[in-house]
């Protein structure tokens, strides 16, 4: 039955049905318009035969009793002509799964907005005991105000076959939609188009392991919700995580102040670009009859090259006597082709515009291109030759070239005429050498004889017993060769942990550690950004990584690869693990002013733990933040 009804039908003698949007099963969704109340609206139609439509209405009418800013609204629901229908508010935007595809993952306080957004509405549906049921990220929505929307609320979880929602479920969506917005993945108990969550040995990745940079209160609650029952610490937060409530508080204390995020998101909308928009006609409206068997009246069509039904014939004149003949019947004109004219035709899809909910089309050309611009003439003359001055130049070619044929031979060129500025040809100059010949020549013979002399000097020296230089040999060989002095060597095997014992919790960044020693420069370890730097004045007096290099070694060298300057380094050389810096005395203090040092020590230290001690940080944004891109250990 869904598959019957056309665009332009009225459904229910009252929604008028515009544009098919979507079309899944034995269900459609359609963009209609409400004659009553003249607007827009959102209709869902299935069979009212479908086993879902019992759970359909059912859904509409729990939807109904939500009121909340945030929710599109039920506007009616019911079953007429063997069709189940639910009409919803018409809402236009941008959805967070086409947000992401389109400008990727969005910033840490961005994210935490949209979904405190959502928590909240989502809070009162759960205190009336309602849920959503299936709150993927194709059902949150952006409008142009910058106002986060939450579609099918109850109804589409209808739709997809599946029992009312319960309020577990839409707080483990919660914690999805938060991770999918910090990351562009989901890991939701709801399906969804958007990429799915990376996960380890059956858990879900947390999102600082999947994308750097994000907030650890945004990490912790994402791992909480979407990994409720792994095996980690808990957060010891006030609130219960357990609730929709609860996550909207919780977003709401990291989001702070939350005025001018809506006007962000609004001024995003607008710097969208949009196309310029086609009014389609509007459609006409049968008309009522009695004479017709089906209650409305219905012009008849007529062929594109029929015109009009032609005047019925005259009744032929009675005849008349006469003397004179007959004239003799005209024959028939035969009726002109009808040339069809060629009309322009449209391509593309239709694109929906999301202000005025008009339909705009990609138009084909009306008139062909034009014909790319002719090329220059060449100049009838050398742009630096010499005007005539008595008649056209004379044309002299050289030996071995090409005979002076066509017009733009002038080259080169003799002048009878005085002050020309130009030099006769004659046959003589042709018999000159190239210039800068001889000078050439007399430059090989000075080598040849530099060389003769070096050559003469070493065979003198070797023929004495001497060196090639004539030093004196010497008979140790060890001070001879260059192998007898021996070299570092770059360490294998180095094994980085984050170095954090004045932090709580005293770790910083630990996933990030084995970056700086994969030999891969452009991945890093990074500290967390601090709004004030290390020092007697600051949080700590410094942050670190500890290198085990496998076993004792002698290190000779340290190369380090940062990131940002300038970068206070001290390196630290141990035999056991150490669980801080106070009591240890450095090998190397300096600040590093580039990104690449190599930091080579007085003397060799033996030890089996290295200790990169950062003890001032660059400014970053927001702060002071440091990072190691590698470390390299020769011993």
């Amino acid at each position: 039955m869904p598959n019957s009804i056309r665009p332009g039908d009225v459904l229910a003698d009252r929604y008028r049905l515009v544009d098919l949007l979507t079309e899944s099963g034995a269900g459609r969704f359609w963009r209609a318009h409400d004659k009553v109340l003249e607007r827009h609206v959102a209709l869902h139609v299935i069979d009212a035969d479908d086993e879902r439509a019992p759970g359909l209405l059912a859904a509409a009418r729990r939807s109904a009793t939500i009121l909340d800013r945030h929710l599109l609204r039920v506007l009616d629901a019911d079953q007429v002509d063997g069709l189940c229908f639910v009409v919803n508010e018409w809402g236009s935007g941008t959805s967070l799964d086409i947000m992401l595809a389109n400008e990727g993952p969005l910033a840490a306080r961005r994210a935490a907005w949209l979904v405190a957004e959502v928590a909240s509405s989502i809070a009162v549906a759960h205190a009336a005991g309602v849920a959503h049921g299936r709150l993927v990220p194709e059902n949150v929505l952006v409008d142009r105000t910058g106002a986060v929307r939450v579609i099918g609320f109850s109804v589409d979880a209808a739709l997809h076959g599946l029992p009312p929602g319960r309020t577990s479920t839409d707080v483990a969506d919660l914690g999805g939609l938060l991770y999918s917005a910090l990351t562009g993945r989901w890991p939701g108990v709801s399906r969804s188009h958007v990429p799915p969550a990376p996960q380890e040995h059956g858990r879900v990745l947390r999102p600082r392991q999947v994308r750097a940079g994000i907030p650890r209160p945004l990490d912790l609650l994402c791992d909480e919700v979407v990994n409720p029952y792994a095996a980690h610490g808990r957060s010891r937060d006030p609130h219960d995580l357990e609730t929709a409530r609860g996550i909207a508080d919780y977003l709401s204390e990291f989001v702070g102040d939350p005025i001018g995020l809506a006007d962000a998101e609004a001024a995003a909308h607008a710097a969208r670009p949009h196309h310029q928009t086609v009014v389609l006609p509007r459609l006409p409206e049968p008309v009522a009859s009695a004479e017709s068997p089906t209650g409305f009246e219905v012009e008849p069509e007529l062929e594109p090259d029929e015109g009009p039904d032609p005047a019925p014939p005259a009744p032929p004149a009675p005849p008349v006597a006469s003397a004179a003949p007959p004239t003799p019947p005209t024959p028939p004109t035969p009726p002109t082709p009808v040339v069809p004219v060629e009309q322009p035709t449209q391509a593309g899809l239709p694109i929906f515009d999301d202000v005025t909910d008009d339909v705009s089309w990609l138009a084909a050309r009306a008139t062909p291109a034009p014909p790319p611009p002719p090329f220059d003439e060449p100049p009838e003359r050398p742009l630096f030759a010499p005007p005539p001055s008595d008649g056209e130049p004379v044309r002299r070619s050289r030996p071995g070239s090409r005979p002076a044929t066509g017009p733009g031979d002038y080259w080169p060129w003799e002048s009878a005429g005085p002050g020309t500025g130009s030099t006769p040809v004659t046959d003589e100059d042709d018999d000159d050498e190239v210039p800068g010949r001889s000078w050439l020549r007399l430059a090989a013979v000075i080598a040849v004889g530099l060389l003769l002399l070096v050559a003469i000097v070493v065979a003198y020296n070797l023929g004495r017993g001497k060196t090639p230089l004539g030093a004196e040999p010497s008979d140790d060989p060890a001070s001879t060769s260059p192998s007898a002095t021996p070299s570092a060597t770059l360490l294998s095997g180095l094994v980085a942990a984050d170095f954090d014992p004045q932090g709580d919790p005293p770790d910083e960044n630990p996933e990030l550690a084995p970056l700086a020693v994969d030999g891969d420069p452009a991945t890093a370890w990074r500290t967390m950004t601090y709004t004030q730097n290390f020092g007697p004045g600051g949080l700590k007096t410094g942050v670190g990584l500890t290198i085990d290099l496998g076993t004792r070694s002698a290190v000779s060298s340290v190369d380090l690869t940062l990131v940002g300057a300038p970068t206070g380094v001290s390196l630290y050389v141990t035999d056991r693990l150490p669980t801080g810096v106070r009591d240890l005395s450095p090998v190397v203090e300096e600040t590093l002013s580039g990104p690449r040092k190599r930091v080579t020590l007085d003397e060799p230290v033996s030890g089996r733990y290295l200790t990169v001690w950062l003890t001032s940080l660059p400014a970053a944004e927001g702060g002071f933040r440091g990072e190691i891109a590698e470390v390299a250990v020769r011993g």
